[in-house]
């Protein structure tokens, strides 16, 4: 029905408000490339690479039509595409750039420098595995591998949260207790390349939600002049880092701001950390990205048979919702921590290390704690691992005590 009225035929004709949104069909990529469309930053550097390049390639067509006003740089590496942003939003405007897997590593300097500047730049990251050997597919060895940088980092379940994720970004770097950088996690081809349906609201919507952007400093304000890059010795680079973590520790209640004006508008709730049937669970497994979904379907498929069982799915990774986590896990027995990338330095991918320091924090009994890598490459994860998993948790929780139980990093779906 094309009309605004739906006819009624026992009452007058019943006048709709027109949606605030609109369905698409769109991969994650397409999806974060409108998003970045109705944000219209004034700058965007780029530097094509796989699986991120069609970010940028879309958003590059949306400038070739006159869709935005924005100037486009191409420049010759990510350490380029990095260095020409921050001059940009040290300018005081809106610039934003996308990569993923070794140009994020090789931009590594400068994201130091961009939130030690403390500028709101933001950036969407389709996470790759890191070189070498070389592979092109999904992993989180590079998101997570600048987790220190200092800047905020959300992580996408999917397409649709990539585009709402990638909005709501632009607040939260913007908001003058936080001034720092936001990186988009999604996953590389199972996010970024698939295809949903995803609901794009109204432009006119999102530029009302976003606002006009109230830069703190200008570069090229000659009546207000500001030192941008300054030497800072012992006497005050202390300081500087103090701030910015200041920054960030207040990002934690900007973050939910944000998200309950952007539920006003969309319709679509989100927090720190989501929870699922995790009030009675003996056994929660925590992730992040793509996998919370599949793992979301195999907790329904064992609820129906009566196993208690629960997940958390983690999307702001830093400031880790510790908290929020602790009192997640609260009544478990044990809890499965899955990651897609590993740590090196301690036992356990990164995820589990942050769960881990949250609850040892506490101060009570945790719960019994399993550490899995999975995934890595690309690899698929299927419903039978995530059963195993469950099933494994609840025998542990059933059968054994802590101290029985081995630290050692187990992995999933390995030869």
């Amino acid at each position: 029905m094309t009309s605004d009225t739906v006819k009624n035929t026992n009452e007058a004709p019943v006048q709709q408000e027109k949606p605030a949104a609109s369905y698409s069909a769109l991969s994650g990529n397409e999806a974060v490339a409108q998003a970045m469309r109705q944000i219209e930053p004034v700058v965007v550097a780029a530097y094509p690479i796989t699986p991120q390049t069609d970010i940028v390639q879309n958003f590059s067509a949306f400038v070739a039509d006159g869709l935005v006003r924005t100037e486009f740089i191409l420049v010759e590496s990510e350490h380029s595409a990095m260095s020409a942003v921050v001059g940009a939003a040290a300018s005081g405007v809106r610039a934003m750039t996308a990569t993923a897997s070794n140009g994020l590593a090789l931009m590594y300097e400068v994201l130091h420098i961009t939130s030690g500047l403390r500028l709101p730049v933001v950036m969407p990251v389709v996470a790759r595995a890191l070189s070498a050997p070389i592979n092109i597919h999904c992993d989180h060895s590079d998101f997570f591998g600048v987790r220190d940088a200092g800047w905020i980092q959300l992580m996408s379940e999917d397409a649709q949260e990539a585009y709402d994720n990638t909005l709501q970004a632009v607040l939260i770097a913007e908001d003058p207790d936080v001034l720092l950088p936001v990186m988009v996690g999604l996953d590389g081809f199972v996010t970024s390349h698939s295809i949903e349906n995803v609901a794009l609201l109204k432009d006119g919507v999102v530029k009302d939600f976003l606002g006009k952007h109230r830069p703190h400093t200008n570069l090229l304000d000659p009546e207000n002049p500001v030192t941008v890059g300054p030497l800072a010795l012992q006497d005050s680079y202390f300081e500087f880092k103090r701030q910015q973590a200041e920054g960030l520790r207040s990002a934690a209640r900007v973050i939910d701001e944000v998200a309950a004006r952007f539920e006003g508008i969309s319709g679509r709730q989100y927090r720190r950390i989501e929870t699922f049937n995790t009030d009675d669970a003996e056994a929660i497994i925590i992730t992040c990205g793509s996998t919370a979904g599949t793992a979301r379907y195999a907790l329904q498929r064992l609820r129906q048979k009566g196993l208690k069982v629960g997940l958390i799915k983690v999307r702001c990774i830093t400031p880790f919702p510790a908290h929020e986590v602790r009192q997640a896990v609260a009544g478990a027995r044990s809890v499965a921590v899955l990651d897609r990338s590993m740590e090196t330095v301690t036992e356990g991918g990164p995820l589990f290390v942050s769960v881990a320091a949250a609850l040892a924090a506490s101060g009570g009994k945790p719960p019994i704690m399993r550490s899995y890598i999975y995934g890595l490459g690309g690899r698929d994860i299927h419903l039978s691992h995530l059963d195993e998993v469950y099933r494994s948790l609840l025998d542990t929780s059933t059968d054994r005590q802590p101290a029985d139980v081995s630290p050692q990093v187990e992995f999933l779906g390995t030869h």
